[in-house]
């Protein structure tokens, strides 16, 4: 996701006796959404929670829907969900080991997170970024010690990198069920902005999974799926280099992204083109347009989210609209990931100075003044907290909306979550959902 400077401008301003939580909303027995017919038992309903650690360090606590602390990766199987995401950095620390934020997720972290997630019986998707902080269409900046590489010395790097923290998590016993070459490598990847020199990154991570962890997809993600050609371009091209994946992931959020009619269209284009899964490996909605930290929100004006009623129902609404457009792409649609749903405030509005020294220490929000060196223009410009404390899944105090609810909800009754579907999938262990 890019959090550019538009995203983080709202920083500004604390006002005194702003909304120190936004009030939690008691669940229903009512059901927010129909389920999806036909949605298969294995259909992944995924979430990234990559920033859990950071906010864990920084204080935050999850609840359960009773109000009581709770561990986070329970919550979220007993809620439906399958699968975590997790972003993998290669180095998002200065020299003096102070981390860039947004979780501060290098290899040993990310293993961290992965523990966790398979311990309760979740699969975990690796997102190698290729990159020591944020990578998206506009960002895709190689790691300090692969600058000034070529392509083909960068191919090999990531074929290092790759097959070794891959290695890792197999060494750990993690369930390890897709693994993403790059995220949104519309243009580049890894420093790498030509194709051919793309292509050759492709070939070389997605080498890497086959030999490390053999038995996950292979996964290649993008986004702007609204822009017409681009998807169709990008497989033919694939298709061309000769790279080796199972899966086309993509992007999808409503305010940006162009209609579910598109989204279906493209992907079955090169579903049935060119025999791949297709995955939408990042969407949400949010909740409310208040602030939760002192840091401004990627969405906090009613004319930038318009599609769905800003609401925990207009969560849960825009979630099963996503997952009935990827299961309308035939058996090829793989499944559907809420980006960041746990990134809460720190500390209320109010409390900014606090935030700030959190947000620093741990890496809590999005950026760390220290990621100016990696970063200048912009992590270097806007730093701070959380730019998606509104679309989160949870409120403010760290207690479940209904829209959480929806991982389960959009499941046919007769259909287990994949958890119990596959009982070896948590290495011998009985998820909590299953029993």
């Amino acid at each position: 996701m890019n959090l550019s400077k538009k995203l983080a401008i709202a920083t500004v301003v604390a006002v005194a006796g702003s909304l120190a939580a936004a009030p939690a909303q008691a669940a229903t027995d009512d059901a927010l959404v129909d389920p999806v017919a036909g949605l298969p038992a294995d259909f992944m309903t995924g979430v990234d929670v990559s920033s859990v650690l950071s906010l864990e360090e920084s204080g935050v606590v999850f609840r359960d829907d009773g109000g009581e602390p709770a561990v986070l990766f329970a919550v979220l199987a007993d809620s439906g969900v399958s699968d975590v995401r997790v972003r993998v950095w290669n180095d998002p620390f200065d020299a003096e080991g102070r981390g860039y934020g947004g979780g501060n997720v290098d290899v040993d972290r990310a293993l961290e997170i992965g523990r966790r997630a398979d311990a309760a019986g979740l699969g975990v998707v690796v997102d190698f970024h290729y990159s020591d902080f944020w990578a998206d269409p506009g960002k895709q900046q190689a790691p300090k010690v692969w600058e000034g590489l070529d392509a083909s010395e960068t191919a090999e790097a990531v074929h290092e990198f790759t097959a070794d923290a891959l290695t890792r998590f197999e060494e750990a016993s993690i369930d390890v069920t897709m693994v993403q070459i790059g995220n949104e490598t519309n243009g580049g990847v890894a420093g790498i902005w030509d194709w051919d020199g793309m292509a050759q990154v492709f070939r070389a991570g997605s080498a890497a999974v086959r030999e490390a962890a053999p038995n996950a997809r292979v996964a290649l993600h993008f986004t702007n799926p609204e822009t017409e050609g681009r998807y169709a371009w990008y497989a033919e091209h694939l298709e061309l280099s000769g790279v080796d994946y199972d899966v086309f992931a993509s992007s999808y959020y409503p305010y940006w992204h162009g209609s579910l009619e598109n989204l279906t269209s493209v992907l079955r284009h090169v579903a049935e083109s060119y025999d791949k899964e297709v995955v939408v490996a990042e969407t949400s909605w949010a909740h409310t347009l208040e602030d939760g930290d002192g840091h401004g929100n990627t969405i906090d004006q009613p004319g930038e989210a318009t599609a769905y009623p800003v609401s925990p129902q207009g969560q849960a609404s825009a979630y099963r609209d996503v997952v009935q457009a990827v299961a309308d792409v035939g058996g090829a649609g793989l499944g559907v990931f809420y980006w960041e749903p746990a990134w809460l405030p720190v500390g209320p509005p109010d409390q900014l100075a606090g935030n700030r020294e959190l947000w620093e220490r741990d890496g809590s929000g999005w950026a760390t003044s220290w990621a100016s060196e990696y970063d200048p223009d912009d992590a270097g410009e806007w730093y701070g907290g959380s730019a998606v404390d509104n679309q989160a899944l949870f409120a403010f105090d760290g207690t479940p909306l209904p829209s959480l609810r929806v991982f389960d909800e959009v499941r046919p009754a007769e259909r287990p979550h994949p958890a119990c579907a596959a009982p070896g999938r948590a290495h011998g262990a009985t998820p909590p959902m299953c029993r």
